[in-house]
């Protein structure tokens, strides 16, 4: 049996190993980002711009370089990798989204109007409006894209965090703006929910009757992104991609 000392000792060697494990992976990630950042880059010059040795830094950089996340060129300088290369494709994946959807919130536009939005789950308690198709009305909701919106409070953040009513749809009026209402409804992809559609109105133009007529719209819309292609996949007039 381990006497008190013992422990104390186990806890403060496993506490020790953490840190160091901690400390590693903050600098390999430091590395990988002037990797990245410079697009090619010598031993010396990763290691002076992370503050490592040159022997700290190039055996993290051949941890990486096992991994494919890094690579060497003919001259010995270190370029990325297929694997965060890959990764990077990975994240982007939001712009197959954009393009999958736009088409469809085009004939929303059309058939409304209205302003329609895309939106995705951001950071913490936020979401994020990825793309517009602007409506046809001369007053009418202009872009916000790449702005953070509240999960709470918003219609696109209701329909993001599973809060839609029992049909499928959220309205929220005078939620993130004054004199605004919006209607939302998600884009439930593999069980999973990717994104949200919102039509975006002045509170004037938009009784209960029509609010509901459009999140009914929506729900269909949303439902059938990928069993009911509306054309060839296209960008809108702005998204997240253009900035």
């Amino acid at each position: 049996m381990a006497r008190h000392g013992d422990s104390d000792h186990l806890k403060a060697g496993q506490s020790v190993a953490a840190d160091s494990s901690t400390r590693t992976v903050e600098r390999a990630l430091a590395l990988l980002s002037a990797v990245c950042t410079d697009g090619s880059i010598s031993l010396s010059d990763a290691a002076r711009v992370v503050d490592l040795s040159a022997s700290t830094a190039l055996r993290l950089l051949r941890t990486l370089e096992g991994s494919g996340f890094v690579t060497r060129d003919p001259g010995g300088n270190f370029r990325p990798g297929a694997s965060v290369i890959q990764l990077g494709a990975l994240a982007l994946g939001q712009e197959s989204l954009v393009s999958l959807c736009t088409p469809h919130m085009k004939r929303l536009v059309a058939e409304t109007g209205e302003s329609c939005y895309l939106s995705i789950p951001g950071p913490g308690e936020t979401g994020i409006y990825i793309a517009i198709v602007e409506g046809t009305r001369s007053v009418r909701h202009t872009s916000w894209v790449g702005r953070s919106i509240p999960l709470e409070g918003s219609a696109a953040g209701t329909v993001l965090t599973g809060g839609q009513n029992g049909r499928g749809y959220a309205i929220v009026r005078s939620g993130v703006e004054d004199d605004i209402t919006a209607v939302a409804a998600p884009i439930v992809i593999g069980g999973r929910t990717v994104g949200a559609l919102s039509i975006v109105v002045p509170s004037y133009r938009l009784d209960e009757a029509k609010a509901q007529t459009f999140g009914e719209e929506l729900v269909r819309v949303a439902d059938n992104i990928l069993i009911e292609p509306a054309g060839n996949h296209e960008m809108p007039q702005e998204s997240m991609e253009e900035k």
